[in-house]
């Protein structure tokens, strides 16, 4: 963003090497006519972004395709990274101020940016529950690649809040049979405040007509792969930054006919794209998450001022929590 500096100050969360973040304080931008200001509410943690992002895992193929809408710095480090912030609208034009709304912007306690840039929130949906719009778009886009469909017998391997997201949905076809696929047995609870069905690996139901991949590892790649049906698809939704995965095409592969597909949501999917903007999606995405059983996928909120200190927790593969919620002050005065 360019523009005149204001006499406003703001603090916001940079990664600046392997493992270390810091608050850092900035001056804002001066707001333009066409700007909102926006004070923040909560915001949440992608614990799997933003742990490649942490530590310095972004290939450098993929630099300008991985920068965030309003990120700040540049990759590796020190960057500013995020996509899940609510907040309410400072100043800015009268049919926006006092508004909730929810932006794909870095960790921030006050920031601006073009008013068309924020969607404003759905009437009754949680403030709270509305970081999840990201990760809601995500497996909206998801859906959409892999096309389910009713009476459907679907897995979905990887518990964590994408994958959880996409087996929501896939929930909601009628007829369909959705189980959920972890290693982790107290994903079980989630599982079923979902309304799905749960199984470890090993007793995942075979022959799927569809199998999503969301597990972020090789291994849940073979997993999905074993459980396909004949000239079934398997989506690949893992992002798996520089690492190198082992695809498994021997075997049973190709006498089977599988479809391996991939979905990212930088792009609208092919299906939807001729109508479809991200500002449409995501408003989509938003409204999506009016259902309060979503409220399972989120872990105790935690300061944003404790941030820095708890973030090798927080994105430690052997950490249980799902989405990440991170309070800022205005929402802790507002409660």
């Amino acid at each position: 963003m360019t523009g005149d500096q204001s006499s406003e100050s703001a603090e916001a969360l940079w990664y600046v090497g392997p493992g270390r973040a810091e608050i850092r304080r900035e001056l804002l931008a001066e707001r333009r006519p066409d700007e909102i200001r926006v004070r923040a509410l909560y915001s949440a943690v992608s614990r799997g972004t933003e742990r490649l992002v942490a530590a310095g895992r972004v290939p450098e193929s993929e630099f300008e395709r991985m920068r965030a809408p309003f990120m700040g710095g540049a990759f590796p480090f020190p960057v500013k990274y995020g996509y899940a912030m609510v907040g309410r609208v400072e100043s800015g034009p009268a049919k926006l101020r006092g508004r909730l709304v929810f932006a794909l912007h870095p960790h921030q306690s006050v920031f601006v940016l073009p008013a068309e840039a924020v969607i404003p929130l759905p009437a009754g949906l949680s403030p709270a529950r509305a970081v999840l719009a990201a990760n809601m778009e995500t497996a909206l886009n998801a859906v959409w690649d892999c096309a389910p469909g009713p009476a459907d017998t679907i897995a979905i391997v990887g518990a964590g809040v994408v994958g959880a997201l996409v087996a929501f949905l896939c929930g909601q076809l009628p007829g369909a049979r959705v189980t959920l696929v972890d290693v982790d047995p107290a994903r079980a609870g989630l599982a079923r405040a979902l309304g799905v069905a749960f199984a470890a690996p090993s007793a995942a139901p075979a022959d799927c007509d569809l199998v999503v991949n969301a597990s972020g590892t090789a291994a849940g790649l073979v997993t999905a792969l074993g459980l396909a049906g004949e000239e079934a698809s398997v989506l690949e939704l893992s992002w798996h930054g520089a690492g190198e995965v082992a695809v498994p095409l021997g075997g049973a592969f190709h006498s089977r006919r599988l479809k391996l597909i991939s979905s990212q949501v930088g792009r609208v999917a092919p299906s939807h794209r001729p109508r479809w903007s991200h500002q449409r999606r995501l408003a989509a995405a938003l409204d999506l998450l009016s259902d309060a059983r979503l409220d399972a996928l989120i872990a105790p909120a935690i300061a944003f001022d404790d941030l820095p200190a708890l973030l090798p927790k927080i994105l430690s593969i052997e950490s249980g929590a799902l989405c990440q919620l991170v309070t800022y002050p205005a929402a802790e005065a507002s409660a």
